[in-house]
């Protein structure tokens, strides 16, 4: 695969950006990838922790947060084997890369660490939307920080966001429907509910006598008095 010109230009004008800034920010971009990820793997710990006092479903979505990255991550590299568009750092003459080009053989399209980053995003914010305002820009960053050190092009980054995001979605809406009645299962079990929460009791069933009125005891429903009295009596 041949990567678009556009694509080369942008990516020259950001590495020759990100060549002439200090050292340090050089560094930070390299770390800045495995940092957020390892920012992702704490709230998925966190939204695991979370749901435990939650309904079925929020636990299931959030124990699928991290299946549904391993589902993107491999729609993205089995893309990449069929597709294999060459690095940057080795294609575009005068390449100013910061971090080390990878391996030969090691393909471009789409970018797995955008992929990733855009995942972990989706996936907590399916689980947990509160989280949105703190993991979407982190994703966009880390993708964003791949062609900053030289590694990827634009369009690889911009494509692996998009896989990331579509496949981790719908991969938790998807099989939640499934892990939902598994997780209320095991709630029932000592184990279960410790690490997966005590089911949540089915309000007005707590207290329920077979056989009895379900009305009875219902303080916003009071017995008429006299409302069946005949005509003059």
């Amino acid at each position: 695969m041949q990567a678009p010109e556009f694509s080369a230009e942008w990516y020259r004008a950001v590495t020759e950006f990100a060549h002439g800034l200090p050292s340090f920010v050089h560094t930070l971009a390299e770390i800045g990838t495995d940092a957020g990820l390892l920012l992702f793997a704490a709230l998925f710990v966190a939204g695991w922790w979370r749901a435990r006092r939650d309904e079925e479903r929020a636990m299931a979505l959030a124990l699928l947060a991290p299946c549904a990255v391993i589902g993107a991550y491999l729609v993205s590299e089995v893309s990449k084997s069929f597709l294999r568009e060459e690095r940057p750092c080795r294609a575009v003459a005068g390449a100013m890369n910061i971090a080390a080009c990878p391996a030969p053989g090691d393909w471009s399209f789409p970018s797995n660490h955008a992929t990733i980053a855009a995942a972990s995003a989706a996936a907590i914010v399916v689980a947990w939307r509160a989280m949105a305002p703190l993991v979407l820009p982190a994703a966009a960053l880390m993708a964003f920080s791949r062609v900053f050190v030289g590694v990827h092009y634009p369009h690889d980054v911009a494509a692996g966001f998009v896989v990331g995001v579509v496949v981790a979605s719908v991969l938790a809406l998807v099989l939640v429907k499934l892990v939902a009645p598994l997780v209320l299962r095991v709630r029932e079990l000592p184990v279960g509910a410790w690490l997966l929460g005590a089911a949540q009791a089915v309000p007005g069933t707590s207290d329920a006598v077979p056989g009895a009125d379900p009305n009875a005891t219902r303080p916003d429903i009071l017995p008429v008095v006299g409302r069946h009295r005949r005509p003059g009596s």
